[in-house]
């Protein structure tokens, strides 16, 4: 039996994170994806598991780190991008507000972790460590300075590939291409924070990140990393088919552009000529955090006169989307069980006031 002296605050955290445990990483192995379809996770932030019929397993972006964890002095670090963005210097409250939904060290049969950009919160040195542990064969793909971070972490360049925009990789049974991001706020990050007052250029877009189209035997998903609104989304619709995107939706706070808004998440499927279009990113920070259902609710306004040919999907962290089988599904729903109810009245006592 438990004896409360024996428990410390290392015995708390490592019974209690990740507080999932290995429960989505079951599922994920367990899943058979049918002929046709294309099944995918969303595992917080903008990290996503996708699964192909040739049970292809491609890990993109995931992140297992935190946000703010004290007050500290109160203050932004020195050359953080949300103060060169608008000038401030009060701390970002970025309060992680989602649970882990997968262990990153349970991990298997991953053929490839793919990044979209240099930023923390989807470059990350435990999937990269986890990954490269226990998938021996897998691939890790990204922009050259995401490249050139898991070469300083101990990744070895023989697992390494560099994509730039229209970059091809084959996988497998899935075709991942690489396409322009548009990601502003990942070019005035920079490890030199005196880059942009000395007059600098900040670095080339392609050189630190890049969106990818995942193009699969059950359909072809688009990943825009935390790209910001572009006509260029028109030029990726054109010249590709896209039937599921991804975006980074939030809401901003004042005085930063940093998130897509709810009308321009409309517009970038709309670009895209994508059939679903679905938020994500939203979920995990506390300063950014905002309502999918407004997506859905312009969307509902514009979608007669505007003639939209794509739906919007509200998704939950943790919850898996079968493209085409939840194509006109509009919203998640976690399995609620219970399936197996009772075929007897209960003969529990009801108080006689009932």
């Amino acid at each position: 039996m438990a004896h409360v002296d024996n428990v410390t605050r290392e015995s708390w955290i490592l019974s209690t994170f990740p507080e999932w445990g290995t429960y989505l990483n079951e599922e994920i192995e367990r899943t058979v994806v049918k002929e046709g379809t294309v099944s995918m996770w969303w595992l917080g932030c903008t990290g996503i598991w996708l699964k192909s019929a040739g049970t292809t397993n491609i890990l993109c972006d995931l992140w297992t780190g935190t946000g703010k964890q004290t007050h500290g002095n109160g203050m932004m670090k020195k050359g953080h991008q949300m103060m060169r963005m608008s000038g401030v210097q009060n701390m970002q409250p970025n309060l992680r507000t989602q649970p882990f939904v997968i262990d990153p060290f349970a991990v298997k049969d991953v053929d490839a972790l793919v990044v979209t950009h240099i930023h923390s919160d989807h470059l990350d040195i435990n999937t990269a460590a986890a990954v490269h542990q226990n998938c021996p064969k897998a691939k890790f793909i990204g922009p050259l300075e995401v490249v050139n971070t898991w070469l300083k972490w101990g990744i070895p360049k023989e697992k390494t590939i560099i994509v730039k925009p229209n970059d091809k990789v084959q996988i497998q049974d899935i075709t991942i291409v690489a396409l322009e991001a548009f990601d502003r706020t990942a070019l005035v990050t920079e490890s030199d924070p005196n880059v942009l007052l000395s007059g600098k250029m900040p670095k080339n877009m392609d050189l630190i990140a890049v969106n990818y189209l995942f193009e699969t035997s059950g359909g072809n998903i688009y990943h825009a990393g935390d790209s910001h609104y572009s006509n260029m989304f028109a030029k990726h619709g054109n010249e590709h088919t896209i039937d599921v995107c991804l975006g980074a939706y939030g809401e901003n706070p004042r005085g930063i552009t940093d998130k897509v808004t709810s009308v321009d998440m409309l517009r970038m499927a709309e670009s895209l000529n994508a059939k679903v279009v679905i938020p994500v990113h939203y979920d995990i920070w506390a300063n950014f955090m905002a309502d999918p259902k407004e997506i859905t609710e312009i969307w509902k306004l514009k979608k007669d006169r505007l003639k939209y040919q794509f739906k919007p999907y509200i998704w939950q962290v943790g919850g898996q989307f079968i493209y085409p089988t939840n194509k006109d599904d509009m919203e998640f729903n976690f399995y609620r069980g219970f399936d197996d109810v009772f075929t007897i009245e209960n003969d529990t006592p009801f108080p006689s006031f009932l």
